[in-house]
Formats: structure tokens, C-alpha cells, sequence
């Protein structure tokens, strides 16, 4: 079902099942169709459609713009869950960075660690991320959101957006760009692995250029959605050495903060439920632990998410 199709049926929630029961169409906000989002949320989906027994959801998911698009769609009801980058969250529910007004959603699951870097040709003269300063830039595509993470990373080595020369475009336009020569370097980020950086280190010779130690450590005390992030050697084509990167702002599946407790509740366990039949769509989902789905990311989770942790011995002692 295309999103459009969606907004007109949004005021139709409860539909007339085959048996004469009623239905119930729940849409889960994704992502455009070939990351990490749209396979894990149509596998979300795909695994609560099944497990579902007899409430009579319909679950469905739908390709979208992603993070900003979901948030502004959640807050207008035409979703009712979605995922999102919570570096983008993290700004949307404050009101700040651009934003236009403050939304009101809530934390559902902690997913799955979105690491974030500059890669570059091999043989480029960017061997710090300082050096980028007056170069052409990827930045992800447009309209997605990655100024939320980029900016920060930048400023915390002594730059700005303004510094660089920034170009847009989807992922996979980033190995094109990068290919021929028409960026000096592109932010790639998302689950491990990465499609798009996969390719590209299959095509080309590449590099992941370091962040600095100091300014990696600002940004994590700083801001609750950064953390460490490894990506093991042998991960992409060409690159041997473990890298120490980011998690720019882990995946996460969100909610209004208005929808309803037990709804939330009962959609949170059948996901926890069925969190290996995720992993076997995307192994980003294998990320999808106990330690980790309820790992705060600046925002509150959601009532009903937090009742199913507690019952299920997941939530932090207080």
C-alpha cells in the first residue's frame, strides 16, 4: 500500500474482516525501500502480522521518507508507529535544530546501532575529519535529516556545515558520487553492514577516515544519542582494521505519546517475542537485546512499553 493510499484510509482504522470481525490497520513508517529500515519495519511487521493470534491487526509497512517524515506523520495520526533515527527524535521532541514545533512521541524499542563515518578514495589527502574543510561533501540524502548527527560531529572538530560543500542524494547515489570523483567524500551511515559502503568498497579502494578521540568523547558526553561504535576488520572489501566509529543516533521504533497503553503494550512483546525471526531479514536486528531495547536515547519511552518491560524484567531498577 503506497503512503498515499494510506492517508486516505487513516480515518478508516477499523476495517471488516473476512470472519465479520473487525480489524484494525496498523501502519508502521519506514524508510525509502533498500536499508536498514525498510527491511527491518516490513520485517517488524511481517513477524506481528503472524504472531498476532486473534486481535485482528492488519500491520502494514510503509516506505516513507524516513525519520522526519515519520515524526511529522505520527504526530499528524497517519501512523502509528514508525522508526527513526534518534538523533532526529532526540531534536523533534524539544522543538530545536530546525525543527518547527515540538512532537509529542514517545520510545517504544531501542533497534539497533546506526554507525555513522566520512569515507574516501584511498588514496585521498583527507586523513582527518578537519581536513574536509572547503571540500565537497556527501551528507546523505535530502530532507532525511542527517544535519541532526552531522553537524555536531563537524562542529566538535572545528567545523561547520557551511565549511563544507554539501551534496544530496540517496545512499546509493553516494557510490556514484564517490566513484567518479564528483564528492571528495560521503557521510554513509545505518546498520552494519552497510549496502551502500559495501559497494563501494567492492568497487573502489576506500578509506574510513578517524574521528578524533577528544571530540568523539565531547560529542558522547554531550549528547545521550551518541555512543561507541565498533565496525570489526573484514566487515567491507579492502578494510582489515577494526574501526572506532559512532553510533550516531541508534534506531529506534516510535509512537504518539497519546496512543493507546495497550496497544503499545501488546505490539512492544510481540516484537521482543519475535525478535529472531527480525534478525534473519537484517542481522542490524540481532542487536535487538536486552541490554539494548531499553537503552534511553533523550526521550521518554512510552507508558505502554515500559509496563511490558517491567513485566518482562527488562526495565532498569529504579
Amino acid at each position: 500500500m503506497s503512503l498515499r493510499s494510506l492517508v486516505v484510509l487513516a480515518p478508516l482504522l477499523l476495517l471488516g474482516g473476512c470472519g465479520g470481525g473487525e480489524r484494525e490497520f496498523i501502519a508502521v513508517g519506514t524508510a525509502p525501500i533498500g536499508g536498514a529500515f525498510y527491511t527491518v519495519g516490513s520485517a517488524i511487521c511481517e513477524v506481528v502480522n503472524q504472531a498476532q493470534g486473534d486481535k485482528g491487526w492488519r500491520v502494514s509497512s510503509e516506505s516513507t521518507g524516513g525519520s522526519m517524515e515519520n515524526i511529522r506523520l505520527l504526530s499528524q495520526g497517519k501512523l502509528q508507529f514508525a522508526l527513526s533515527n534518534s538523533s532526529i527524535t532526540y531534536f523533534a521532541v524539544r522543538g530545536s535544530g530546525g525543527w518547527e514545533q515540538a512532537h509529542d512521541v514517545c520510545g517504544v524499542m531501542t533497534l539497533f546501532p546506526n554507525v555513522a563515518m566520512f569515507v574516501v578514495p584511498a588514496d585521498s589527502p583527507v586523513k582527518r575529519v578537519a581536513d574536509l574543510k572547503g571540500r565537497r561533501v556527501y551528507l546523505g540524502p535530502e530532507g532525511a535529516g542527517f544535519e541532526y548527527f552531522v553537524a555536531p560531529i563537524l562542529e566538535a572538530h572545528g567545523l561547520t556545515l557551511a565549511d563544507v560543500e554539501a551534496r544530496y542524494g540517496s545512499q546509493q547515489s553516494a557510490v556514484d558520487l564517490l566513484g567518479d570523483g564528483s564528492v571528495d567524500a560521503a557521510m554513509i551511515g545505518g546498520g552494519v553492514p552497510n549496502p551502500a559502503l559495501a559497494q563501494i568498497a567492492q568497487a573502489n579502494p576506500v578509506r574510513l577516515v578517524p574521528y578524533d578521540e577528544e571530540a568523539k568523547q565531547k560529542l558522547i558526553d554531550e549528547y545521550p544519542f551518541f555512543e561507541p561504535a565498533t565496525i570489526p576488520g573484514g566487515t567491507y572489501a579492502g578494510i582489515t582494521a577494526d574501526y572506532q566509529g559512532l553510533d550516531v543516533g541508534s534506531a529506534h521504533l516510535i509512537t504518539a505519546a497519546d496512543a493507546d497503553e495497550g496497544l503499545v503494550h501488546d505490539f512492544t512483546r510481540l516484537v521482543w517475542e519475535n525478535r529472531a525471526k527480525i534478525a534473519e531479514r537484517h542481522r542490524a536486528a540481532r542487536a535487538i537485546t536486552e541490554q539494548n531495547v531499553v537503552r534511553g536515547n533523550g526521550i521518554e519511552f512510552h507508558p505502554g512499553a515500559v509496563r511490558f518491560y517491567r513485566e518482562a524484567g527488562l526495565w532498569p531498577a529504579e
